[in-house]
């Protein structure tokens, strides 16, 4: 990282896709400041005024303050250009040249998982986000959880990472040193002390006026290999990031919960719209991002899978006589029940973890 990565992020008028242009037109930052008015305006179309303040290096000034401020409270800036760079997130149309840093840069090179959720969580999506996240960490010996540092299901991914041994990636909407909400900075100081880290695209000068969380949504969504949003209400401020992950290519996986949770209403709607993939399990996650794992994957005994199962779930469960899929109607025809009773009968088999929805309507058992 040089000086001129910092000054091109602190030239005025010049944002985040202006920057990406740049970058696709001269290759780095160093080359952008060596380039005439002429370069400029022929190779990357650029306003007279935008040219004007690169050619006279109008960031410079700020680029030297921000460098001493990094110096003096542990920060670490790295540029898309540095090998350091988290690999998925420069992959995406709208990356931010710099990461400002605090703890271990190494963690941004891991396998990530991006977890998002409600600020108003209830237990059960508690306990359903602890579950994924330890499944996550036994199978996955470097998984790196990211998410954002906030109340609810995000402070929840966090904490089980940390409980579970596995390093995870705070991203806040703010500028470093501080953290936002100030009532986690306990939380971070955690993750940076057992491997983790703190990161934020600001500057020390940014005026914080609230205004950086949907853009922050989009480099927790950048990071991961997938995400997976665990319970949100209708129009909740997670679903901006599932939006962020499903434009850039990547994995979005759910939790349903039930119909009448308001909690739940979001990401329902997602996996009704088939916007997201459902998910019971660490091992769903595994399985939809095609990691292959060293060791098989440990499940519960069958017996213990099966024990909390009605009389008609049983039933059900037992026409499912191979391990291979079986279609609706094969469903439908070998256990006598009707369509509403087949449909209602498939969901709580779904939600007990035993059997899974495939395309076609199609339906696996699982144990």
């Amino acid at each position: 990282m040089r000086i001129e990565d910092i000054a091109l992020t602190m030239t005025p008028s010049l944002g985040v896709k202006g920057i990406v242009h740049l970058l696709n037109v001269f290759g780095d930052a160093r080359t952008v400041f060596a380039a005439s008015a002429e370069e400029l305006a022929a190779r990357a179309e650029l306003r007279d005024d935008v040219i004007r303040n690169i050619v006279s290096k109008t960031g410079w000034r700020g680029a030297e303050r921000e460098i001493e401020h990094c110096r003096r409270h542990g920060i670490t800036p790295i540029a898309s250009t540095d090998p350091e760079y988290p690999f998925l997130l420069r992959e995406t149309c709208d990356y931010p040249h710099i990461l400002y840093v605090r703890g271990n840069v190494g963690a941004l090179a891991e396998k990530a998982v991006t977890f998002v959720g409600t600020r108003r969580m209830t237990s059960y999506g508690e306990r359903m986000c602890t579950s994924l996240v330890t499944g996550l960490a036994e199978r996955i010996p470097d998984v790196c959880i990211v998410s954002g540092l906030a109340f609810g299901i995000d402070a929840a991914a966090h904490r089980a990472a940390l409980a579970a041994g596995a390093a995870t990636v705070g991203v806040i909407p703010n500028a470093l040193p501080a953290i936002s909400p100030a009532q986690h900075t306990d939380l971070a100081r955690d993750i940076v002390e057992h491997g983790g880290a703190i990161i934020s695209e600001l500057p020390s000068c940014t005026k914080q006026n609230g205004s950086y969380y949907i853009a922050r949504n989009r480099i927790m969504a950048g990071l991961g290999c997938g995400t997976v949003i665990v319970e949100s209400y209708a129009g909740g401020g997670s679903l901006t990031t599932v939006n962020f992950a499903d434009g850039y290519g990547r994995t979005v996986m759910a939790v349903a919960g039930r119909a009448t949770d308001k909690a739940s209403e979001g990401t329902n709607h997602l996996i009704r719209n088939r916007k997201a993939q459902l998910i019971l399990s660490a091992d769903d996650i595994v399985s939809e991002l095609m990691w292959e794992l060293d060791i098989p994957a440990s499940r519960e005994p069958e017996d213990a899978l099966t024990a909390d199962l009605s009389p008609d779930e049983a039933g059900l469960l037992g026409c499912f006589r191979t391990s291979d899929p079986v279609s609706a109607d094969e469903l439908a025809e070998l256990s006598g029940l009707t369509a509403k009773e087949l449909a209602a009968l498939l969901v709580s088999l779904e939600l007990e973890g035993v059997v899974r929805q495939l395309p076609g309507n199609r339906y696996e058992k699982l144990i």
